[in-house]
């Protein structure tokens, strides 16, 4: 017996059970207990509001390109100082683009996420709306006659009571899934409005990363012309040799003092504790690409129309691309110089050392030790250069020698 129930007890529970299976009270298969909150519905509004602001943080950080030819006219007629001044401004806008390509993998995982959400949104809102139509309708045909036998089969007024709490119960249950079924609602329309702020803020993205390489490359087309016009207002054509002669004499001076400075600090060390080159094979400083566009050795001039050394391989790769460490060893120079642009030296011990010129930015510092494939910067245009690559040298006891004696 329980609360004189007596020979109805099985059939009251099962049509309780039975209606709270019809309202979803009951979990059973895709069923879920999943219920939409202010909570869940303010961070909705929350991503939509922040959305809105990143589209207005993109708009206000593009480059003014006017504004930068602007400040480089001054500096024209000294073209170290014009080729310094443009490189930091290359170098300012890879960094925006940069940050702009990692803001749309952000974005498209985003999407992405708000996606699946948009979609369990839907599923449980349709399996709700399912749940409310099929109790309004048993509710419909059975509801007052229902609650009317359920009265007068009570056996005492302690039975009526209960069975009083039971309908209370039910109706109260119904009203928090009605309540459910509307948060639900507001949710998913929510997130269907966050997945297109999302949507948009992704499409604006690639709108600047596209107008960002323009900006760029039209810095670096004037860089060039400033460049090929230098060598045509040279009258004297030994003067222009000269002049070429005179740039790599000072990087090979910057080069080979920092090779003296390195050397001077090893002969204050311990012979046991001093950097040994093991001779093992560099990797590929560029691994992404192998294509060649100048190779170590005598070389026709590209402005110059004569045959001059070059002492190291151009690999070509778009502006961003990563560099590597070919070997392992120690950071003696990460700098600007208005020649070899952003450049890295590495020593590798026994009186070997890498160079990697023109980045348009570095990852590592002066001082640092770094690992064989570790990224150190990023394949750029700074210094003496018309487009974007990387210039690998190898110097061997204060000498250029040919990369290829060392790569893989």
């Amino acid at each position: 017996m329980f609360f004189g129930y007596g020979k109805n007890i099985n059939r009251i529970v099962s049509v309780i059970l039975l209606l709270c299976f019809l309202s979803g009270a009951v979990s059973y298969g895709n069923v879920t207990s999943f219920a939409a909150t202010k909570e869940s519905i303010k961070e909705k509004e929350n991503q939509i509001s922040d959305a809105k602001k990143e589209r207005e943080q993109m708009k206000s950080s593009l480059t003014d390109l006017q504004a930068v030819k602007k400040s480089l006219e001054s500096d024209k007629s000294d073209l170290n100082a014009y080729i310094t001044k443009l490189d930091s401004n290359l170098s300012d806008i890879q960094t925006k683009i940069d940050d702009l390509t990692a803001k749309i993998e952000e974005k498209e995982k985003k999407i992405e996420e708000t996606t699946a959400e948009l979609e369990e949104c839907v599923r449980i809102q349709t399996e709700q709306y399912e749940a409310m139509k099929k109790r309004i309708r048993f509710m419909y045909e059975k509801g007052d006659d229902l609650y009317l036998q359920l009265f007068i089969e009570s056996g005492s007024f302690a039975e009526m009571l209960n069975k009083a709490s039971y309908i209370e119960a039910l109706s109260s249950y119904d009203r928090m899934k009605l309540d459910e079924y509307i948060n639900n609602t507001e949710l998913t329309e929510m997130t269907k409005e966050a997945l297109e702020e999302e949507k948009t803020t992704l499409d604006e993205a690639k709108q600047e990363v596209l107008k960002e390489e323009e900006n760029l490359q039209t810095l670096l087309d004037q860089k060039a012309v400033e460049m090929s016009n230098l060598s045509a207002n040279i009258k004297d054509k030994e003067a222009a040799i000269k002049e070429y002669e005179d740039q790599i004499a000072a990087e090979n001076a910057t080069i080979a003092a920092l090779e003296k400075a390195v050397e001077a600090e090893k002969a204050e060390l311990a012979a046991q504790n001093a950097r040994v080159y093991d001779g093992g094979m560099f990797s590929w400083p560029c691994p992404s690409y192998t294509r060649v566009s100048d190779d170590y050795g005598m070389r026709m001039h590209p402005t110059l129309g004569i045959q001059k050394m070059h002492n190291g391989i151009d690999l070509a790769a778009p502006g961003g691309s990563a560099i590597l460490a070919a070997y392992s060893g120690k950071v003696v120079a990460a700098a600007y110089n208005s020649t070899m642009g952003n450049y890295i030296m590495i020593d590798h011990g026994s009186g070997l050392y890498t160079i990697y010129m023109h980045a348009s930015s570095l990852a590592v510092s002066t001082g640092a030790e770094v690992a064989k494939g570790q990224k150190i910067a990023s394949v750029g245009s700074t210094g003496r250069s018309t487009g974007p690559h990387l210039h690998f040298g190898v110097r061997l006891n204060g000498s250029y020698v040919s990369p290829w004696n060392y790569l893989k």
